[in-house]
């Protein structure tokens, strides 16, 4: 049997196996069965692949070089589903692309500059976007340990600046999909944006709950999960995507007042699972939410300056937002950027549970 390359890396608060696009199968098909079989899926254990039984550690990276005159590579992120036989694309994952620029040196799709730090251009495929990875290369190698710290990851590592731009509306095709701040689903009022993730945001206290629960407890109250869909298949209908039954877009994030230190509380479901700290680009887009005027996020948020500290249930997420609002009404998003780290875990070979060839 052959085997695959594939690199094993954390990025950011997730894990994800990457690999080069050349060495999957062209067909989409084909290469989301592969994927399926590579990552152990559908098995709630993953237990014949190499999947982590978690949303979070259940995700795919294809990178490839990349024709767009303003990008080195292309990053195709999937998300694959744990106990079902599938695959998505409707999503960016901003976590793995902390490992991207990184992937993209040590594979050498990219030359690592000279100077200490070097930057690689990163077209996210899901979404047409560009995001710019800045990340330490000294002596032409990627420099994994540094003294950086995320919450949600244990120790500390070199720190991996990601710049986004023209991310507002990547898959809505509008910052405020519905036209409007505040709309009302199910008799709750609502937030739906995207500035690189379509999310929903709520006010927890709208749904009987505090929002500083565990994601255990949130999960294991089925009147409120069941709730929660609910309102999101509603949602996605009003922000353009569909029926998204069987999508795992919009994320659905509820907020709430800070608890300690952060601009403000949340807990983000990705779509069924309580997420353990917040996604990157749900970061982002709940911090461009807490700039708008009005909106659900705006009116439970204590902050100043650009920078906004998102609390989770690990911790803290920072991410910097600049946001102008014209007279018009309209809302532009000026600059958003979040700072991540991401480690090499495994770099080797993959094999399937049944004979492949490439």
């Amino acid at each position: 049997m052959k085997g695959i390359p594939c690199l094993l890396m954390r990025g950011g608060t997730s894990k994800g196996a990457y690999f080069e696009a050349k060495d999957l199968p062209a067909d989409a098909a084909a290469r989301d069965e592969l994927l399926l079989r590579i990552m152990g899926s559908p098995d709630p254990r993953q237990i014949d692949g190499i999947g982590g039984a978690h949303p979070l550690t259940s995700k795919v990276a294809v990178i490839s070089p990349s024709d767009d005159p303003n990008a080195d590579v292309d990053y195709l992120f999937l998300q694959i589903s744990v106990d079902k036989a599938e695959v998505s694309d409707r999503q960016n994952c901003g976590n793995l692309l902390a490992g991207v620029g990184p992937f993209a040196v040590e594979r050498g799709l990219v030359p690592a500059v000279d100077t200490d730090r070097s930057r690689v251009r990163i077209r996210m495929v899901n979404s047409d976007s560009i995001a710019t990875a800045t990340f330490s290369t000294p002596g032409g190698e990627v420099r994994y340990a540094g003294d950086v710290t995320i919450d949600g990851v244990p120790g500390a590592a070199a720190p991996i600046s990601l710049a986004f731009s023209d991310t507002a509306g990547s898959t809505c095709g509008a910052l405020l999909p519905t036209g409007h701040v505040l709309d009302s689903v199910d008799g709750i009022e609502v937030t739906c944006i995207d500035n690189g993730m379509p999310v929903v945001i709520l006010d927890a206290a709208d749904l009987g709950i505090t929002g500083y629960e565990t994601p255990e407890t949130l999960e294991a109250n089925r009147d409120f999960t069941d709730r929660l869909e609910h309102i999101r298949l509603q949602a996605g209908k009003l922000m353009g995507l569909g029926d998204v039954s069987t999508t795992t877009v919009p994320k659905m994030t509820l907020v709430s007042a800070p608890s300690g230190d952060g601009a403000v509380n949340t807990r983000t479901f990705i779509p069924f699972r309580c997420h353990t700290s917040i996604g990157v680009l749900g970061a982002i887009t709940v911090g461009t939410a807490a700039r708008i005027p009005g909106s659900v996020a705006q009116r439970l948020t204590r902050a100043s300056g650009t920078v906004v500290r998102i609390e989770h249930p690990t911790g803290f997420f920072d991410v910097d937002i600049d946001v102008h609002q014209h007279n018009s009404g309209d809302v532009h998003v000026e600059y958003a950027a979040a700072i991540r780290t991401a480690r090499k875990l495994f770099d080797g070979q993959v094999f399937p549970h049944d004979a492949y060839t490439p």
